[in-house]
């Protein structure tokens, strides 16, 4: 097994060198058609350690974390956990996403469950639609419409609040290796 395999395979718990290629991950995958290759072959280009290919890639930051390749796979090999380990690595080794606003959605998602210990939709979407300038394509005020309306029928609280237990939230976070 090559280095990039054996670091991917550590930093997701998944067993690589299980999957021979049935793919049935692929078949089942909701989001493939995004994807540049097929979950299946994701997987053996990380067997052949084509690190440059992938976290260069779409795929890894098209992945929904669905798990359904892990429900159909015959060896339980999930892709969320590589594609997460894969977005990790991209992202620590200072590489552009493919698709930044899948990773300003992400940034302003751990950023908020970090700060209140819960998402708060309001103040996660604002830092969302400012991070990843899709208000400039968009125009924020018909974005932000859907949210008024929420807002104005209270199912969207206009006030961040902290859960009971943050202390503990807060540990986690800070026990964690997350990079973003």
């Amino acid at each position: 097994m090559n280095a990039f395999a054996r670091q991917i395979q550590e930093r997701s718990g998944q067993n690589l060198s299980r999957c021979y290629q049935c793919k049935k991950c692929s078949g089942g995958c909701p989001t493939a058609r995004w994807f540049e290759w097929p979950n299946h072959s994701v997987v053996r280009m990380i067997q052949r350690g084509l690190k440059d290919e992938l976290l260069g890639s779409r795929a890894i930051w098209m992945c929904i974390t669905c798990e359904t390749c892990g429900a159909r796979c015959p060896n339980g090999i999930y892709l969320s956990p590589i594609m997460d380990a894969l977005r990790a690595l991209a992202v620590e080794e200072g590489r552009p996403a493919a698709e930044p606003a899948v990773l300003a959605f992400h940034k302003a998602f751990v950023a908020s469950a970090k700060r209140f210990g819960r998402v708060h939709e309001a103040t996660m979407l604002a830092a969302f639609m400012l991070k990843s300038r899709l208000f400039l394509q968009s125009g924020f005020l018909g974005e932000a419409a859907g949210g008024l309306k929420l807002l104005a029928r209270g199912k969207i609280p206009f006030r961040p609040s902290s859960v009971k237990g943050k202390a503990q939230i807060d540990r986690i976070f800070a026990e964690s290796d997350l990079k973003l």
